[in-house]
């Protein structure tokens, strides 16, 4: 796909953001880091860049998010486009768990945003954030440091984790698949359905999918190249067709949503995703060590 130019981002909302942000904060803290080598130590050999990934320009960054530019403004500029406020959105997704998490995968969790609040939220729990990028992995190690959490950050594919089976009681997603085709955001539920205990849940923080599709305009604003594929795209479908159950999203102030979903515990005849099929408000009956429950 090729990278759009002169966009709107470009052209008028850079200039913008640059206004509302300390640019030069951000220089000495660019400047304060070796990014090489600190990356250097989250990159795994093992581990391949995907063509839709290393391939595209994000939010106006070239190469995307495989460089320390990414990384140091990131922060800065997504607290001024999740309304009304960036903390109150991605707590939605903590207040969304129902289980009893012992150990949560955070998949591309970028700089480690969502990853800290769900070890707030879950100091017993082990907690690790995974994602395609060592330079959000450096700029995410620095902000637990700096909070006092103890998060293990791990260079990987949420594709293809190289996790073992059943090994998480949570796992989840804020922000990532609407930048990702569709075809591997079903590939990054499929995975998180191998990852999960019987019984565990999986949680995605994104887009309003039906607001997106009233607002064709909005997704001009940002340069998101599978914005428009996510847009049309059905997050609970793509969950059924996974494999989980107890399918919900909810909507965050209109223009995000928060959806869950569970394992269900009879894997070898998983049912296709029904939205009566099971009570969503219910995720407890399931029966499941996660939510303290044994079957």
């Amino acid at each position: 796909m090729t990278v759009r130019q002169n966009t709107i981002w470009e052209r008028f909302l850079s200039p913008v953001f640059r206004l509302l942000i300390d640019e030069e904060g951000l220089r000495r803290y660019a400047d304060s880091i070796d990014w090489e080598k600190e990356s250097d130590r989250y990159r795994r050999d093992d581990v391949t860049i995907p063509s839709y990934y290393s391939s595209q320009n994000f939010h106006g960054v070239t190469n995307g998010y495989l460089n320390s530019d990414a990384a140091v403004t990131y922060d800065p500029i997504t607290q001024y486009v999740l309304p009304p406020n960036e903390s109150i959105v991605r707590q939605a997704l903590v207040d969304a768990v129902k289980v009893k998490p012992r150990r949560i995968l955070d998949l591309g969790c970028g700089t480690g945003s969502t990853t800290l609040m769900l070890k707030q939220a879950f100091p017993q729990a082990e907690v690790i954030g995974l994602d395609l990028s060592p330079y959000m992995l450096v700029r995410a190690e620095d902000k637990a440091r700096n909070a006092g959490l103890e998060i293990l950050w791990r260079h990987g594919n949420a594709e293809k984790t190289g996790l073992r089976d059943a090994s998480f009681d949570l796992v989840t997603a804020s922000l990532l698949f609407h930048e990702t085709p569709d075809a591997v955001s079903l590939a990054i539920l499929r995975e998180s359905f191998r990852l999960l205990v019987t019984g565990g849940q999986v949680l995605i923080l994104d887009g309003n999918q039906k607001t997106l599709r009233q607002l064709q305009w909005l997704n001009d604003i940002f340069e998101e190249p599978y914005i428009r594929e996510y847009a049309a795209g059905s997050i609970d479908a793509n969950m059924g067709a996974a494999g989980f159950e107890a399918v919900r999203s909810q909507d965050v102030w209109w223009i995000n949503q928060v959806t869950s979903g569970v394992k269900p515990i009879a894997t070898e005849n998983v049912r296709q995703y029904t939205p009566t099929s099971i009570d969503n408000n219910d995720l407890e009956g399931l029966g499941s060590p996660a939510f303290g429950i044994m079957a």
